[in-house]
């Protein structure tokens, strides 16, 4: 029998990672995919009103992202908080039940200064030099999208929840309605159809809020709902504070946050150096930050299930499971994104097309653009992934405070710094921009690398 049991040796733990790692990631990458086709939809069809329309749009929502994504950083302190507890007492309900309360109660914290600011809108792209009829667009654009944001993050703290115990899927059934309701919403809205007034490209923001009140909605009734989550009773008692978890949650999440903030606010300033360059430089890096946007979504859910698998790994205390699970993620993310580089060079004339009418009056200048950024966002593309994933593997270590100084310097010094010398000084106007965004990123992926391979060295490891 011994020797009959040698003859069935047990899966290489390699492969058993990679399988456990993609069986968490695709519902991660599909939802990821799904609520950037919800920003691809608002972009595509404000196109259809116009490129000065889509410009405005454009300016209005790479503010309004730079502070959703803060915010979600910091909310998404959640996972590998959840996710160690899961792996320290896998049947642990209370200690879950707190981290996701005070995840929300931070989420309603941070989201009041940032309503105040995206109140003025077009104050604020005045003051940076945009014209005036851009800002003014953009300004009702927000004033309506800004809405939106409070429902998402409690989406995402729920996602984070049903993630930690490696079921995602509910996330990506509910995203995958989502896209086609919101599609549904913003063709009413902005176009007047179905008897509802057309509002234009405030209509896009409203149907923003519709959708996303939806997704949250439908992942509470999951979770109330479904026989595996109920017992946690996530919304029991809610008003209680827990001032200790909160602080906790706090200090891990404060440096995801502004990672994430720098990473996402540099596309925001980018788009307004587009600004200060032509209105078509500004369609043209929507066009492009959008498709680049819709493939990052790969390696964003790789490192998402990174941090899982990592923060599972560190609650065991188990070093070579800690290797296992970052480096599988990393390989998987570069891999993917190295396919869509290729992609983006070969055929750039094709996925401009879906976005905008090259042979349309006023547009020729629009499409020529797309495709010299384009041509950059293929080496953008590599590095961008590596940095992604990089930092969910060392988020599942409880580690965000020098990732955070790592992004401070590549996305602001080194990304707007070259991008924007590069622009105005050397004359190379959008291209430089993008350039700027490439190297920073590159920087990015070296240090988050560098660091992760030291991590026994410098103390990481539990």
């Amino acid at each position: 029998m011994a020797s009959a049991a040698h003859s069935f040796p047990s899966p290489n733990p390699w492969r058993r990672e990679a399988s456990v790692t993609l069986k968490l990631a695709w519902p991660l990458i599909l939802s990821n995919l799904t609520m950037a086709l919800i920003g691809a939809t608002d972009v595509l069809m404000i196109g259809w009103l116009g490129a000065r329309e889509l410009a405005a749009a454009t300016l209005g929502f790479n503010l309004a992202m730079s502070c959703a994504i803060f915010c979600m950083g910091l909310v998404t302190a959640s996972a590998p908080m959840m996710a160690s507890e899961i792996g320290r007492m896998g049947h642990s309900v209370r200690d879950v039940r707190r981290t996701f309360r005070q995840a929300i109660w931070a989420a309603v914290t941070v989201i009041v200064p940032f309503w105040i600011l995206l109140w003025n809108t077009e104050s604020i792209l005045v003051f940076f030099g945009q014209q005036p009829d851009l800002a003014r667009n953009a300004g009702l654009y927000i004033s309506a999208y800004m809405w939106s944001i409070l429902p998402f993050l409690c989406f995402i703290i729920l996602r984070n929840f049903i993630s930690a115990l490696e079921q995602p899927v509910w996330a990506l059934i509910i995203s995958v309605i989502a896209v086609l309701a919101n599609a549904l919403f913003n063709y009413a809205l902005i176009f007047g159809k179905f008897g509802v007034p057309a509002f234009g490209v405030i209509g896009a923001g409203i149907g923003s809020v519709m959708t996303n009140m939806l997704m949250f909605g439908g992942m509470a009734l999951v979770v109330i709902l479904h026989k595996r989550f109920r017992r946690y009773h996530l919304f029991g008692r809610f008003w209680r504070a827990d001032w200790q978890r909160y602080r906790a949650l706090w200090k891990l999440g404060l440096p995801i946050a502004v990672t994430m903030g720098l990473e996402g606010s540099v596309f925001g300033i980018a788009a307004l150096l587009m600004g200060l360059i032509n209105a078509e430089s500004v369609a043209a890096h929507a066009i492009a930050l959008q498709l680049a946007s819709l493939t990052f979504m790969v390696p964003m859910g790789l490192g998402q299930a990174a941090t899982v698998r990592v923060g599972i790994q560190y609650g065991r205390k188990d070093h070579a499971g800690i290797t296992r699970a970052g480096w599988v993620s990393f390989v998987l993310g570069t891999s993917f994104m190295a396919a869509m580089a290729l992609v983006f060079v070969l055929a750039p004339d094709f996925l401009i097309a879906i976005f905008i009418d090259a042979s349309a009056p006023g547009n020729e200048k629009v499409a020529t653009l797309a495709v010299s950024f384009l041509a950059i966002a293929a080496i953008f593309q590599i590095v961008d992934g590596a940095q992604v994933v990089g930092a969910g593997m060392l988020r599942g270590l409880h580690d965000t405070t020098v990732p955070m100084v790592f992004a401070l310097m590549g996305y602001w010094f080194i990304g707007i710094g070259v991008g924007a010398g590069l622009a105005f000084w050397q004359g190379w106007e959008g291209i430089g921009v993008w350039t700027g965004l490439a190297s920073g990123l590159g920087i990015v992926a070296i240090l988050m690398l560098a660091r992760w391979m030291m991590r026994q060295r410098i103390g990481l490891l539990p």
